[in-house]
């Protein structure tokens, strides 16, 4: 049994080997995989939906503006949380190789533990709120482009019906 104490200064006991921390490290990091490529699915699905609407309908984009704020909130709690778990499995993997009697465990972390470096929360909060922003935006520049399409169309259709 191992002893481990987190960053936020919760102790913990925990009875697993090296392989199982990495196994967990790893089933991590495909769990945040799984949350940017649903993101990056509901982007793309978000904006073909906007792409193909011909009338202008500002209460529909205001609705799917909303809705997705709150989809693009909790996605990046989740991703938030998957990135806490994935500091500190590899912070239990350090200490866990540190305190390890096995030549093998020490050779093999020497192997792996550099390439493990996930990336701060920060920077990915920067760049899923810079993503949701441009989202946002092109929803609207769509939004504005229908309108403008409309006025013009009306605008012809006026001319066309004074002139004989």
């Amino acid at each position: 049994m191992r002893r481990f104490s987190g960053n936020s200064g919760i102790s913990c006991e925990f009875n697993m080997t090296y392989a199982e921390l990495v196994q967990v490290y790893f089933e991590r990091s495909n769990a945040l995989q799984w949350y940017w490529t649903l993101y990056v699915i509901v982007i793309g699905g978000l904006l073909a939906f906007a792409s193909v609407r011909k009338t202008p309908d500002r209460l529909t984009t205001l609705l799917v503006t909303i809705l997705y704020c709150f989809f693009a909130y909790k996605n990046l709690g989740a991703i938030q949380d998957v990135t806490v778990q994935r500091f500190a499995v590899l912070d239990a993997l350090k200490q866990s190789s540190a305190a390890s009697a096995e030549a093998s465990v020490g050779a093999v972390s020497k192997l792996i533990e550099p390439t493990l470096v996930p990336p701060a929360f920060d920077g990915v909060r920067t760049f899923h709120i810079a993503s949701d922003v441009l989202t946002v935006a092109a929803l609207w520049a769509m939004e504005l482009r229908r309108r403008r399409v409309a006025a013009q169309s009306a605008a012809h259709e006026e001319i066309g019906l004074r002139t004989p």
